[in-house]
């Protein structure tokens, strides 16, 4: 028997010593959790360190000195520091907090006329800060994501980002009086089921999948896969998208190989407790942590291409998608869920 299958056999019995059979798995473990063993297993070591986190999350700090609403250097950047355990100071919070608190009021609560996926990323970013979305400025932000129609009318990412700001915190959906439709969570679940592809996954536009909008829609499904449709449609999506991981396993998207892809997969992975090490997603000997943190530079900052400039919506993503890993990998709440540990 030569060295490889040696080390082969020594890593199995090490591996079923820790785990033990799947028989003997107690019935209360959590999906994450059971990915986060499985996950540190098969790597031996964790795939993410303290440091590569507190290096990223310097670097973003550097590049956002005043965080402030906004897609980019805003809530982002804000929730995945929130969410990374990585020391910040109060006062960067403080700072986001109170300009997102004075925008909020000087619009008078309108943060966008027609793109309510403004309001739920402001809720997940305050939410990730343990506040309350109820009072952003003294307005309720949860009242717009109340109205279907104008939340469904963007998009896709209307639905999709509706549920993962609702279910950060497990919030209530209030009555909406100027609602010609009052949203409920499954109104919005039965959107993105209605926009599934006719052989799985889900697209901007077009009649193809879209890597990234395919993963944030399982991001959004996740909590729902009691329901049976849910439960195949979160099936046939994780099957697209091993379809589409390239051999060095990443992810091709509108025409390029690109980081933010890779990062909506690893978040989508998670949030769905599925090990990062499981076989659908490991090419050629590729995993998808291993593909991102090529992207990532001798700074901690992330490119968008392989051959990019450091880039802040790049390293925005790769950071979140980083934080997630290191959740998972603890046995921690996921990135989305925010009523936990």
């Amino acid at each position: 028997m030569n060295r490889k299958w040696i080390a082969l056999l020594l890593a199995l019995i090490l591996a079923l010593s820790v785990c033990g059979c799947a028989a003997d798995k107690p019935q209360t473990e959590t999906a994450e959790t059971t990915a986060a063993v499985e996950t540190q297993t098969a790597t031996g070591q964790s795939t993410v360190t303290d440091e590569e986190l507190t290096q990223t999350a310097q670097w973003l700090m550097e590049q956002i000195p005043q965080p402030t609403y906004g897609s980019v250097g805003g809530e982002w950047a804000v929730f995945g520091l929130a969410r990374s355990g990585v020391a910040v100071p109060k006062e960067y919070f403080e700072v986001y907090g109170e300009n997102v608190a004075a925008y909020t009021a000087e619009h008078g609560g309108v943060l966008h006329a027609k793109k309510y996926t403004e309001y739920s990323r402001v809720i997940l970013a305050w939410t990730a800060l343990g506040k309350d979305a109820t009072d952003v400025g003294g307005f309720n932000l949860l009242i717009p994501l109340a109205d279907f129609d104008q939340t469904v009318f963007q998009g896709i990412n209307g639905p999709i980002f509706a549920l993962l700001a609702l279910d950060s915190g497990n919030y209530e959906i209030p009555e909406n009086p100027d609602a010609n439709v009052q949203a409920t969570r499954q109104m919005y679940v039965d959107e993105l089921l209605a926009r599934e592809l006719p052989d799985g996954g889900w697209t901007l536009t077009g009649g193809e999948p879209d890597v990234d909008i395919t993963a944030m829609t399982l991001q959004a499904l996740a909590k729902y896969r009691e329901q049976p449709d849910v439960a195949a449609a979160v099936e046939r999506g994780l099957a697209e998208l091993s379809f589409l991981q390239e051999p060095d396993g990443g992810y091709t998207s509108w025409g390029s190989s690109n980081s933010e892809s890779v990062a909506q997969v690893i978040v989508a992975l998670t949030e769905l407790g599925v090990s990062l090490t499981d076989s659908r997603f490991v090419k050629s000997g590729n995993t998808l942590v291993n593909r991102l943190l090529e992207f990532r530079t001798e700074n901690g900052a992330f490119r968008h291409i392989p051959d990019g400039e450091e880039d802040v919506m790049a390293t925005e993503q790769g950071f979140y998608a980083l934080v997630a890993v290191s959740r998972a990998e603890q046995g921690k709440s996921t990135l989305y869920t925010m009523t936990g540990e």
